[in-house]
């Protein structure tokens, strides 16, 4: 019988993907095979399976831990944020098409028995599968219909280990009031707890640990420190650029705007390894610096409404200057779009119909259409670099500038656009920057000299020493035994 365990956190964002991914790894060096499940996933950073479906970026980098390939099944229910009252829904690698807040929490639990069988689909090909739940089992108001965390726990027979953030402060409040708010049933399925992000003295909490056992009689299953190892992997949510300030000193410039609806933006972590680039994160309210070398339009769920935001900062403004100045731009995705000089969704795609006049940087045009892009794909740029990466989109984009493409596509051929005098890019592939011969040839035409590292390669090492921590602060045979394993070495 495959065994099973589910990690619930005390709230989001307190490091229930990176945990997920470690044990992945950590049982998976241990010689079994494990597979990564999350029922409902609500994130932007979308990944393409090898079917040709999307799933929460997490997944798939929790599905590279265990060594397989992502599908669409360790991630049946995704909803990607359009707006603040509305989101596209996507299940099993599908969009089912939009729905405001409230429309879906009246409907989810209709998504039960979806849910449930892409969990036995996984069960049936494993030793062990590791879930993930969303926010927190405490948040009692969307108790009704849940899928995402004690609905399916209960319904699945799925033991529970609920994850607190000492970081955060309050961690004893946040594990014992989720104790009290929870029915009897609900508590009942959770079979102990972890206390992530540690930092300091361990000692100095061996009381609060007690406590918490003391008022809520679950079993303490070990307290994990700070892990520096997980800045080095893919981020799935927009939180993590809010907290961040910058990256390195480098001597070469690159910003990208904090679009609202930004996606996808993990496509620039193998820039911030490279010793020569110093990128940014421009938040809202503040300027493009003036000095960068580069300006980087990422990929967006909601382009019209996304453009409209980036003029809302005057950052169209800022760019204006920085072309004059002799300034680089590239644009992905929804950036690529947004470059042009018109967009349009005519069947309210993204939101509400309507159009509007592009950055007019690049010779295209773009048009939102329901049928989405999902796809792996390979090439090379204009000098023959070799490049790999993925497209998910909505749109097709026509005009005089793809005759000078950025790229070209192995099976398809030339693809997205470049300026006439070579200083504007765009297109629509996605993780251009894990390929070190495109990385190297792309900071070269900048000045820059590209370490040309595989970034494939530091996110796997980063995978290996965060399961080796985990190994040495966790009660391995305790969370096995849980799971249903038998009997297993710390």
């Amino acid at each position: 019988m495959t065994a099973a365990l589910m990690l619930q956190g005390c709230g989001s964002d307190v490091g229930k993907s990176v945990l997920t991914a470690g044990l992945c790894r950590l049982f998976a060096n241990r010689g079994l095979t494990v597979r990564p499940f999350k029922p409902q996933n609500m994130s932007n950073n979308a990944a393409v399976t090898a079917d040709g479906g999307e799933i929460g970026r997490a997944q798939a980098l929790q599905a590279l831990a265990c060594r397989v390939a992502p599908t669409v099944d360790m991630n049946p229910v995704l909803i990607k944020p359009q707006s603040d009252r509305s989101a596209q829904i996507v299940v099993r690698g599908r969009v089912q098409g939009t729905r405001d807040a409230a429309a879906y929490q009246g409907r989810k639990g209709e998504l039960l028995e979806v849910v449930l069988a892409s969990f036995r689909a996984l069960k049936a090909d494993c030793d062990l599968v590791l879930v993930e739940g969303a926010g927190s089992p405490a948040e009692i108001n969307l108790r009704a219909g849940d899928i995402a965390n004690m609905g399916f726990a209960l319904a699945a027979e799925v033991p529970v280990v609920l994850v607190g953030d000492i970081d955060r402060g309050h961690v004893i409040a946040a594990v014992v009031g989720a104790k009290a708010v929870l029915e009897p049933s609900d508590a009942a399925a959770i079979k102990g707890f972890i206390i992530n992000k540690f930092r300091g003295d361990p000692q100095l909490f061996d009381e609060g640990r007690r406590s918490i056992v003391e008022r809520t009689g679950w079993p303490d299953l070990g307290l994990v420190p700070w892990l520096a190892a997980a800045a080095r992997l893919p981020a799935e949510d927009a939180v993590v650029l809010e907290q961040a300030a910058g990256t390195s000193a480098g001597r070469v410039k690159i910003a990208v705007p904090m679009l609202s609806r930004i996606a996808n933006f993990d496509d620039f972590d193998p820039l911030r390894a490279e010793r020569e680039l110093a990128l940014t994160f421009v938040p809202p309210g503040q300027p493009l610096p003036g000095d960068a070398n580069l300006v980087i339009l990422p990929g967006t769920k909601a382009t019209l409404a996304d453009l409209a935001f980036l003029r809302a900062q005057g950052w169209d403004i800022d760019l204006a200057a920085h072309v004059r100045r002799g300034g680089r731009v590239l644009g992905v995705c929804g950036g690529y779009q947004m470059l042009g000089r018109h967009i349009s969704d005519p069947q309210g795609i993204e939101g509400p119909p309507g159009e509007a006049s592009g950055l007019g940087l690049l010779d295209v045009e773009s048009v939102l259409t329901r049928a989405k892009t999902l796809r792996r794909v390979s090439g090379t740029d204009g000098d023959g670099a070799r490049l790999h990466g993925y497209e998910i989109h909505v749109g097709e984009t026509t005009g005089p500038g793809l005759q000078r493409p950025f790229l070209r596509l192995d099976g398809e051929g030339p693809h997205g656009a470049v300026s006439t005098d070579g200083r504007i890019q765009g297109g629509y592939v996605h993780g251009l920057f894990d390929a070190a011969s495109f990385r190297t040839a792309f900071l070269r035409s900048l000045g820059a000299e590209s370490d040309g590292g595989n970034h494939g390669d530091r996110i796997d090492r980063a995978l290996d020493d965060i399961a080796e921590e985990l190994a040495r602060h966790l009660a391995v045979a305790g969370l096995a035994r849980i799971a249903g394993l038998g009997e297993m070495e710390s």
